[in-house]
């Protein structure tokens, strides 16, 4: 019987600790953006590369970079990573220039896709089927408070100090991350394998291609000028990739996982989830500072029924995940976010705070219940030796989700809003709810209603978000399936065993090198269950 690691509580410390640190850095960012502009002279395409140069090099290299932990050592590539990270960091705090805080970004995104698909797939390794449930809604409890924190942690930042102290307070983490990965952590590698770097290209410059479109949909459109360019670029490189990875002899990505129902439905079903939250903190940060005129601080803080009822509902999940499967947790968790999303559809400019409240905190619980069972059971399909590139493809297809989200809902909220004001309202009003306002000089007529067209045009997309998120329930309802546990042999034959060497060999599978009865065992198969004999060789039956 294998033996649990001693230590594995404190390597999920440093886990937690590894995946903060890129939470906290990205949404803190978004808190430092105007004092950011005025400083350094950033205009607006300035601040766009700011935000997205890190988003595109973040995904199209976990791929590869999940490939890479695979091949020489999880930890390995984890520590690399948060010294790149830790660098760019330190380096973003004296930056002067717009040019030299996308060059720190880029680095940044480097060291984020070494690090992310590593911390998942040193996770599974870790721990077992029964401790993981724990594990996975411990680590998603603090993703989730740092979500919601670092705005708060933020906003006191800036203006206690400067916007370079947002970059300063990812050092001291990743020292403590880098010297308890070191000291805590032991390395994990998948078995050697010749490397793929046609497939390490094409799922590079394809996923890219991919965000990249997706990113400039809201200004360019999704099938015009250079925007059908990159379009094609993604579907050619991408398209390859899955032709390239189907053929060659050693695949970078198993793209056989996506015949498991659990995988394919997991993956799809977060896709979609991920999709209805992407405009969740664009449309409500917006909503709580220029609506109900918070301060950036206080509208960090108004995330904290978010954190909370996300940390009751990861507890109750590890909790049930053993009782009820995933399945059951990951339908009723999903629902009940459905629910929080049409509860926002009822906001309008006079309905304050309390409805926000009550919503946000609905969806904390259903996501606290819903994305660590949808997470655990996607990675359960996956084999050890494929952890880290597996993780990596589950972080890409959220990661996409996501960007599409921010994309469609962003786009939409833009476009209903500017429908919604009035024919004779300022150009610049038209635009943005921070454009009227900054417009308006007083009109409280102008002021009113640009609020009124922003909280109607939240209301389309929550309800786009309600029926994302009602999809995935009903598609992970359908697909996926709860893991059975393996049948226990029946007690007479593991007492009345006979040894390998007196046993005839089940065709057609042949022994060890050393001859029926050796301690050495064959090759291990994927997929393939083993029955360990009592000498220690071990002969494989099909399932």
């Amino acid at each position: 019987m294998e033996t649990r690691n001693p230590r594995r509580w404190w390597i999920l410390v440093v886990l937690c600790l590894s995946t903060l640190v890129l939470v906290v850095d990205s949404m803190a960012l978004t808190v430092a953006v105007p004092s950011m502009t005025e400083d350094i002279g950033a205009s607006a395409q300035d601040i766009q590369w700011i935000l997205d140069s890190y988003i595109l090099v973040f995904a199209g290299l976990l791929l590869t970079s999940g490939s890479l932990g695979d091949r020489f050592g999880r930890r390995k590539v984890m520590v690399l990573g948060l010294l790149l990270f830790g660098a760019a960091s330190l380096a973003a705090t004296v930056c002067t220039t717009p040019g030299e805080v996308i060059a720190a970004r880029v680095t940044m995104g480097v060291g984020g896709a070494l690090i992310m698909p590593s911390t998942l797939s040193i996770l599974i390794t870790v721990f077992d089927e029964e401790e993981r449930p724990r594990a996975m809604a411990a680590w998603g409890s603090v993703s989730m408070l740092g979500l919601v924190g670092s705005p708060v942690l933020g906003g006191v930042l800036i203006d206690h100090f400067s916007w370079h102290s947002i970059f300063f307070i990812n050092v001291p983490v990743v020292a403590l991350a880098v010297l308890a990965a070191l000291t805590l952590m032991p390395e994990s590698k998948g078995p050697w394998q010749k490397p793929d770097p046609l497939g390490a290209i094409l799922s590079a410059v394809g996923m890219t291609a991919l965000i990249w479109w997706i990113i400039e949909i809201p200004q360019h459109g999704a099938f015009e000028g250079r925007s059908l360019v990159t379009l094609a670029v993604a579907v050619v490189t991408l398209g390859g990739f899955v032709i390239w990875e189907n053929v060659t002899p050693a695949p970078m990505v198993p793209l056989v996982l996506f015949k498991h129902r659990n995988f394919s439905g997991g993956s799809l079903s977060l896709t979609l989830v991920q999709i209805g939250n992407g405009g969740l903190l664009l449309v409500l940060t917006q909503y709580l500072q220029f609506v109900l005129g918070y301060s950036p601080v206080k509208a960090g803080l108004a995330f904290v029924p978010l954190a909370v009822a996300a940390l009751i509902g990861n507890g109750a999940g590890a909790g049930l995940a053993a009782k009820t499967g995933n399945r059951i947790l990951i339908l009723s968790g999903m629902l009940v976010m459905a629910a929080s999303f049409a509860l926002l559809t009822t906001v309008d400019a006079q309905s304050g705070f309390t409805v926000p409240a009550i919503a946000l905190g609905l969806l904390g619980l259903g996501a606290g219940l819903a994305m660590p069972a949808a997470v655990g059971a996607l990675m359960s399909t996956i084999p050890e030796e494929k952890a880290g590139v597996g993780s990596a493809l589950n972080d890409t297809i959220q990661q996409a989700g996501t960007a599409l989200g921010i994309a469609i809902l962003g786009s939409l909220l833009t476009s209903t809003y500017s429908s919604e004001m009035p024919a004779d309202a300022p150009e610049q009003a038209k635009q943005s709810i921070g454009g009227a306002l900054a417009a308006a000089q007083g009109d409280a007529g102008l002021i009113a209603a640009a609020r009124e067209a922003f909280t109607s045009s939240m209301t389309t997309t929550f309800t786009i978000s309600a029926v994302g998120v009602l999809a995935a329930a009903v598609l992970a309802t359908l697909v996926m399936r709860d893991s059975k546990p393996a049948a226990a042999p029946p007690p007479d034959a593991a007492l009345d065993m006979e040894p390998a060497a007196s046993r005839p060999l089940p065709p057609p599978y042949a022994p060890g090198p050393g001859g029926p009865g050796s301690s050495v065992c064959p090759t291990w198969m994927p997929f393939v269950p083993t029955v360990e004999c009592s000498t220690g060789s071990r002969w494989f039956f099909p399932t």
